[in-house]
């Protein structure tokens, strides 16, 4: 018998007790870190809610108002939370390729994991508190601990996570070796680069930012997409490609995925 759908999975229904959003970092943190995030949620009186977070190719600190920091490595696929209650989250996103720095092993150690901060760095004690306030004073506290944590330059980390720019940037990077041939270096010492300093294979990489195009042309149209279209225009030879590199990393299918977003109205 085929599992019932939560109904708060879909059409945007989810957004009824969780708030999130995010913020920029200072311009000196911006070779570090990508961006920040908080979210929180009221499910007093509700059942738990499966949370699903898609795999993002960044290494994160996370901090939650019940539990220690956690430094996340990068998950290869899918990962869902479970909801319960109230609660908070504020998360710190690293740029691809720059995580390195902070570790004395490859960043490839850390993928699909997760281990408290404090065996990585020292970090604050932060209570996520998503009110306006709340979320300045988070950024602030995590500004200054970075900026006392970061260590020395790392160049070669600076030219892998300019390569990672360069893949999520170009439409034309959709193959290994285009993007060897584009860094000037061969694919198996590309493929050693990315173990050490990005975590993931370049092929993952190309994949996700591929899939990533899907998600962003879900936001504001919900299920009224032209999947066809859509394969045609990322590369794909058709639409059944499509779905099965989207359900291979996402865990359902991209119809299923959309179904979670309100349609236009």
């Amino acid at each position: 018998m085929p599992e019932v759908r939560d109904s708060r999975e879909v059409g945007g229904a989810w957004a009824a007790f969780q708030r999130f959003g995010f913020a920029a970092p200072a311009p000196d943190l911006a070779p570090v870190v990508a961006r920040y995030w908080w979210a929180r949620w009221d499910l007093r009186g509700q059942p738990p809610y499966r949370q699903l977070i898609v795999p993002q190719p960044s290494v994160q600190l996370t901090f939650a108002d019940d539990g220690p920091a956690l430094v996340r490595g990068v998950p290869r696929g899918r990962v869902v939370f479970t909801l319960e209650g109230t609660g908070a989250r504020f998360g710190v996103v690293f740029r691809p390729g720059a995580f390195r720095r902070f570790l004395d092993r490859p960043v490839a150690d850390l993928t699909d994991r997760a281990l408290p901060a404090s065996e990585v760095f020292d970090p604050p004690r932060l209570v996520p508190d998503p009110g306006v306030d709340g979320v300045g004073v988070a950024v602030a506290a995590v500004e200054s601990f970075l900026r006392g944590a970061r260590p020395g330059p790392d160049p070669v980390g600076d030219q892998v996570a300019a390569w990672v720019d360069d893949i999520r940037t170009s439409s034309g990077l959709r193959r290994v070796d285009l993007v060897a041939a584009h860094c000037g270096v061969h694919p198996r010492r590309l493929q050693r680069l990315f173990a050490e300093h990005v975590g993931v294979s370049p092929k993952w990489l190309i994949r996700r930012y591929r899939l990533h195009e899907v998600t962003e042309h879900l936001t504001g149209r919900g299920p009224d997409v032209d999947w066809a279209g859509l394969a045609a225009d990322l590369g794909y030879v058709d639409q059944a490609h499509l779905t099965r590199d989207f359900t291979a990393m996402f865990g359902e299918p991209p119809t299923t995925y959309a179904a979670r977003y309100e349609a236009p109205g």
